[in-house]
């Protein structure tokens, strides 16, 4: 199995649709990226001399030559490495060491980032659009190389929030059935016409990306290169059927944003990576219509544990349709999903425990780090981290990653549960609840919030909202306000972060 052979195939097959685009021109039809592709790989092994296994590292803003580099390192039998471009050049050369990276391919306004950086290993950088990379187009094709399913395809580090990241392996079998579950159970919808990359395709979007590949949709960059509202309503308008993946974060901003436009082309919006709260999403609902699929993964099991599609949406009637939508939705077709307890004994519905899952969709294991793999494979199953609980409909509901969880006078309070109740407070644009230690009670609840209007926001107003929802235990005991919250490279609210800050304040 060799993933490079969608883009063969549907060079033979469907040569003359469009295959990638900047904004709302056509780039290349995918015969031309079929050919783009077989010689980006002849360039690759026999004018640089890679070897079958060897990695590519891969440092680049989204543009049309993303997808053809990656599938150019597949077709040569190489093994990609997406390096996230708002990293830190220290965490550049980390990966690019730590994955043996011989030859880094960079979009030129990364590429000095490199040129001033001492890296061991790496021999080679190729930035899009100078010579060499005018040579590997100009280089000989060489026919697919023959890859087994379990070869290393996509070697994906960790965003890194605590410690150094560690590097899942990710196999053509594995990002395979990525796409044939994105196909089945996150995006089932005809036709697949059109996908847009507004979020990195180092991550999510480029994942997701593979599946609209074998579908034979064309590849949507917009010419800013990332997410600008404006930009995006104008590119519904132009690309009938289209789809997108978002961080919760993104679609919040379209919500907030004035533009009132035509988004009767939109297909479909993923959205993952974050809670993604009731209220937003009955909003984005509201405005842009039943166009939305949750999605809940982890790049260990890429992009792939559960899915609420727009089906579940839907069906307002049923009794417990909020609870639904607050949820990640079922198990996925290609896995096992299972909530545990210490023991790693599976809970019954209702009881929260940590998230384990199993199938071939589940990383190999951590690159060159054999006890991380051991600690999050152990007994067969992926020990995700997350803690949650399922319904009896098989519905699972997030509550936090295990070390965000909060106990209080020994008991366990979800943050995720608070921020839902304080976001429905009309001034509330986001929220962040993390644990403060204290000495009588362990830990006690602080909420960090974003207000468009603090004056109405007050703690009375807030604590009156709490009272009316959860157990008055749960409420917050000191509200801080803040004009944003930290947050990672993919958008994810760093409660790390909040808790060193909330540590240094206080003293």
């Amino acid at each position: 199995m060799n993933l490079a052979m969608w883009v063969q195939r549907n060079g033979h097959s469907a040569g003359d649709m469009p295959a990638t685009a900047y904004g709302n021109k056509v780039v290349h039809n995918y015969a031309e990226m079929a050919d783009r592709v077989s010689r980006i790989a002849g360039g690759l092994r026999n004018g640089l001399g890679m070897q079958q296994g060897d990695r590519l590292a891969l440092l680049m803003k989204n543009c049309v030559e993303y997808m053809e580099c990656m599938f150019g390192a597949w077709h040569g039998g190489l093994a990609a490495v997406p390096i996230n471009a708002k990293l830190h050049p220290s965490e550049f050369k980390y990966i690019i060491e730590n994955s043996g990276s011989k030859v880094c391919i960079a979009t030129a306004d990364l590429a000095d980032e490199i040129r001033n950086t001492d890296i061991d290993g790496l021999e080679r950088l190729i930035v899009i659009g100078d010579k060499d990379h005018a040579a590997l187009l100009e280089a000989d094709a060489i026919p697919m190389v023959e890859t087994n399913a379990d070869d290393l395809a996509w070697l994906f580090y960790t965003s890194g929030t605590t410690g150094r990241p560690k590097g899942a392996m990710l196999s053509h079998r594995n990002l395979a059935i990525c796409s044939w579950c994105y196909i089945s159970d996150v995006d089932p919808y005809a036709p697949w016409s059109a996908k847009l990359h507004a979020a990195p395709i180092s991550h999510g979007s480029g994942l997701y990306g593979l599946a609209h590949i074998m579908k034979g949709s064309c590849q949507v960059i917009p010419e800013s290169g990332g997410f600008e509202p404006a930009e995006i309503f104008e590119l519904i308008k132009a690309w009938p059927n289209l789809s997108f993946f978002a961080a919760p974060t993104m679609v919040k901003r379209l919500l907030m944003s004035p533009i009132d436009s035509d988004t009767s082309n939109l297909k479909t919006v993923m959205y993952g990576g974050g809670p993604m709260y009731v209220e937003d999403i009955l909003q984005a609902m509201d405005r842009f219509g039943n166009k939305f699929t949750q999605l809940y993964g982890q790049g260990e099991s890429p992009m792939t544990i559960t899915s609420l599609n727009q089906d579940f949406h839907a069906m307002k009637d049923h009794p417990r349709y909020l609870e639904r939508l607050g949820s990640v939705g079922r198990s996925m077709s290609g896995l096992l999903v299972r909530t545990a307890d210490e023991d790693d004994v599976t809970l019954p519905p209702g009881e929260i425990g940590e998230i384990l899952v199993k199938g071939d969709i589940v990383m190999k294991g951590y690159w060159q780090n054999p006890d991380a793999t051991e600690a999050a494979l152990h007994g067969g199953w992926l020990h995700t981290g997350d803690v949650g609980s399922f319904d009896e409909d098989g519905f699972l509901t997030l509550k936090d990653r295990s070390k965000d969880m909060i106990i209080s006078g020994g008991t366990n309070i979800y943050p995720r549960e608070i921020e839902e109740v304080l976001l429905r407070h009309p001034s509330v644009e986001e929220v962040s609840v993390i644990g403060r230690p204290d000495p009588e009670w362990g830990e006690v609840v602080v909420a960090y919030v974003v207000a468009s209007d603090a004056t109405e926001a007050k703690p009375a107003s807030l604590d009156a909202l709490c009272l009316e929802h959860v157990a008055r235990f749960k409420r917050p005991k000191d509200y801080k306000y803040v004009e944003s919250l930290p947050k990672n490279n993919y958008g994810k609210v760093l409660k790390t972060e909040l808790r060193e800050i909330d540590e240094r304040e206080a003293g």
